[in-house]
């Protein structure tokens, strides 16, 4: 079925009944003092994930009434449409596919003349043989000396996944190899960094689907400056240099052959993965090269198990499911316009800023797939820290300011070794746990939460308590907890949340795929950038022109 061709639920009469619901006080002291069941009902599991959304502000009602939502916008053939490879993107018409990356060798999945699977897998085969090359040393720098450095050089999603997953798993690292991530225009994070390197040891991987993208190129160009200033001092050929230092990942392998990357090291891209769902494919080079093609295939494991349960699991038990219409519930309904993620657990130190790109980037739209204007409000704003530092940074807002905002805890149960479990690096991990237990009970609860909240007792009387020590509480949270934190159980983690962003997309009627958004200020910086060169006025608004003017000052 064609996707414009569903069912809107904004038209359908459970949304009318949401928004009824919605305009109701609602206290979730009063919710849990009056239910010693709620926690059970409202709390799922799914393979390593368990998900506690108890305090999200919700009874049986509302639950009942987004579950309906999401049968009256058909969400369960917009799922199998785009598990099954149909056109979902319709504004660009074509698939996508990031479900596809990860299934196994043995599935089949034919999109047209295209056997998905077989080109999955092919390219996955030519990331392990490239990855365990550079991994045992057959890999040879101009010099001869074998690879000790990789640098990353992408933007978006090829800069934030293969960051955020490399991060997170580099307990797994099995090699001295080090993994470098650069994205920044300006050159800063470049310079930087190539103070500390060797050129004769390190290897350049350039990662943009279209090969066009000029904060990527501009810094492969000033890379490869560099890596020459070097090689001609060693009798070194830019032919030699560009074979031997870079690999290209990229869905345009005429320009990566134009830009000089040698056809043995190109990697393929498909237009059907978008960059924020660009990991599992041959964009986690990185991720392979520090954990080794075995993990990274458990990871890749991880993330289709999670599909198979979106794809399979009732919508009551479907843990995507229930966070997307949670998330809808939020944002839509009850007018909270702000989502913060707080991992307690350093390792995801990057994990928010994924997300942050993942959703607003996704849901960030404005118009249906038919192009008719919303009238409703979509994606939240979303940003996130890890929990410690967050809560000396904006807990404060979330507790005592005037904004409502909703919260995911994230947080990993195992950590430490069994032989560590006295030491005082468990120690800290129960700390850390406490803390992230502690933060979502006061969030719920405010004052109340500093005794038992009990249906005499629902919350604490302010009237003689100081108000500058008032938690006002009713702050919304999820908790996700982890068994503990693999490879693959961040797969699963992730493909949770990019599950979730189709959720809401399909009750919005948002195409989530597109991101057309970012397209015209792009168009414009090349414009801006020539009237730069250039010494006449240039044609643009007093303020563009005044600024201009400032900056060519200051050039000369």
């Amino acid at each position: 079925m064609h996707n414009n061709t569903y069912h809107s639920a904004r038209h359908s009469e459970y949304w009318q009944r949401l928004q009824t619901l919605a305009a109701q006080p609602w206290s979730l002291a009063q919710l849990f003092a009056q239910d010693d069941e709620r926690t059970t009902r409202f709390s799922r599991q799914a393979g390593a994930l368990y998900m506690d959304y108890s305090k999200q502000c919700i009874d049986d009602t509302v639950l009942a009434n987004l579950l309906s939502l999401a049968d009256s916008c058909e969400l369960s053939a917009r799922i199998q449409a785009l598990l099954q490879g149909a056109m979902v993107n319709t504004s660009e018409q074509r698939a996508a596919l990031h479900t596809a990356l990860r299934l196994p060798e043995t599935a089949e999945l034919q999109v047209g003349a295209q056997d998905v699977v077989a080109d999955v897998h092919h390219s996955l085969a030519r990331v392990a043989r490239l990855s365990e090359r550079v991994r045992n040393g057959t890999w040879r720098g101009f010099s001869g000396q074998a690879i000790t450095d990789v640098v990353n050089i992408g933007v978006g999603g090829s800069d934030l996944g293969p960051l955020m997953a490399t991060t997170a798993l580099d307990e797994w690292a099995d090699t001295d190899i080090e993994v470098h991530f650069v994205s920044n225009m300006d050159g800063t994070q470049l310079d930087n960094l190539l103070k500390h390197l060797n050129p004769e040891n390190t290897l350049f991987i350039i990662s943009s689907k279209s090969f066009g993208t000029v904060d990527t190129l501009s810094n492969a160009k000033t890379a490869l400056s560099w890596l020459l200033a070097t090689a001609k001092l060693r009798a070194g050929t830019e032919g030699s240099v560009l074979r031997r230092h870079f690999i290209g990942i990229s869905a345009n392998s005429t320009k990566m052959t134009a830009w000089g990357i040698h056809p043995e090291h190109q990697l393929q891209l498909w237009e059907w993965v978008g960059g924020r769902f660009s990991l599992w494919s041959a964009i986690g080079l990185a991720i392979a090269v520090r954990i080794g093609m075995s993990q990274f295939r458990e990871l890749l494991a991880g993330a289709h198990s999670m599909d198979q349960h979106f794809a399979t699991a009732e919508f009551k038990d479907n843990l995507p499911v229930l966070l997307g219409l949670l998330a809808v519930w939020n944002s839509t309904f009850l007018q909270i316009h702000a989502h913060t993620v707080l991992p307690y657990d350093g390792r995801l130190e990057y994990l928010p800023s994924y997300l942050t790109q993942l959703e607003m980037e996704s849901n960030g739209k404005s118009v249906t797939h038919d192009g008719s204007h919303i009238d409703y409000n979509t994606c939240p704003i979303l940003w996130g820290e890890i929990g410690s530092n967050a809560q000396h940074a904006f807990y404060q807002l979330l507790h005592q300011g005037t904004q409502h905002v909703s919260c995911d805890f994230i947080a990993c149960v195992r950590h430490y070794s069994d032989e560590a479990q006295n030491t005082s690096l468990q120690h800290q991990h129960e700390l850390s746990l406490s803390n992230c237990l502690a933060q979502s009970r006061v969030l719920a609860f405010g004052n109340a939460a500093i005794g038992e909240v009990t249906a005499d007792n629902p919350a604490t009387d302010m009237s003689t308590a100081d108000k500058y020590k008032h938690y006002r509480g009713n702050q919304p949270s999820t908790t996700l907890l982890l068994d503990q934190l693999t490879p693959h159980s961040l797969g699963e983690l992730i493909a949770l949340y990019e599950h979730k962003v189709y959720v809401m997309a399909s009750i919005w009627d948002v195409n989530p795929f597109d991101q057309w958004g970012v397209e015209m200020g792009k168009q414009m910086a090349e414009t801006v950038y020539q009237a730069m060169q250039q010494d006449s006025v240039a044609p643009f608004d007093s303020s563009t022109n005044q600024l201009l003017k400032h900056i060519k000052q200051l050039f000369a």
